[in-house]
């Protein structure tokens, strides 16, 4: 079993609750202000952002069948959910630092 899991199913019913009557009683003020005062919240996009928006269709991934050695699985898988993801973007970084050496002829 996952250490995701494993932890998911002992907190049982220690989840925090949502006080949704709470978050029903915020105003758009309210709302506002609490993104403002996020440094990671993404900005509110607007008309003028809209306009020049494009659709981009993401790369589609090809599934694979590959054999990695045990440990090289634990590693990633030990870091949590999306353990696929992580070894693609290491992938990913080997071969665009290639590519790039191959461009510069280092």
């Amino acid at each position: 079993m996952s250490s995701e899991r494993t932890t998911r199913r002992s907190l049982g019913d220690r989840r925090p609750k949502v006080d949704w009557s709470r978050v029903d009683a915020l105003t758009d003020d309210d709302i506002q202000a609490g993104i403002d005062a996020d440094p990671d919240a993404a900005p509110m996009l607007d008309n003028a952002w809209l306009a020049h928006a494009q659709l981009v269709d993401p790369d589609t991934k090809v599934p694979v069948t590959i054999r990695l050695d045990r440990d090289i699985v634990s590693f990633f898988k030990d870091h949590g959910k999306g353990y696929q993801t992580r070894i693609n973007q290491v992938l990913r970084a080997f071969v665009d630092h290639e590519r790039a050496n191959r461009r510069t002829g280092s």
